[in-house]
C-alpha cells in the first residue's frame, strides 16, 4: 500500500472512510522524521498491515495540525479506528510505529 499524502480537510474524510489509519505528521526540519521515513514506507508495503491506511501530513501547512503537532513536536503519530482516534504521541523509533500498528490490527 502506497502511503497518502494528505492535509487537514482531506484526513477527517479518511478516517471516517478507512476502518485503520495511521498518520505521521512531520515538518521539513525534523530530522527523526527523516530517519524514520524508511521504516514508514517499509511498514505501509507489508502486507502484514494491508488494511492500515497510512498517511503522512505536513504539520506546519496544516492549521489544525499544526496547532496540535505545536504542542509536542514531531515526528507526531495519530492512529484511528473506525473514526475515532485510539492514541496519539511523538514516536522516535521503529519499534514504537510497530508498537502503533499492532493497536490497530
Amino acid at each position: 500500500m502506497t502511503i497518502r499524502e494528505s492535509d487537514d480537510h482531506d484526513l477527517r474524510q479518511l478516517i471516517f472512510k478507512n476502518d485503520k489509519v495511521i498518520v505521521k505528521f512531520i515538518d521539513e526540519n525534523c530530522a527523526v522524521c527523516k530517519l524514520l521515513a524508511p521504516s514508514f514506507a517499509n511498514f505501509s508495503s507489508d502486507p502484514a498491515y494491508s488494511d492500515i491506511t497510512f498517511v503522512r501530513m505536513n504539520a506546519s501547512e496544516n492549521p489544525v495540525s499544526s496547532q496540535e503537532v505545536r504542542l509536542t513536536g514531531t515526528p507526531f503519530f495519530a492512529i484511528y479506528r473506525q473514526g475515532i482516534l485510539r492514541e496519539c504521541g511523538l514516536v522516535r523509533t521503529e519499534a514504537e510505529i510497530k508498537v502503533l500498528l499492532e493497536k490497530l490490527s
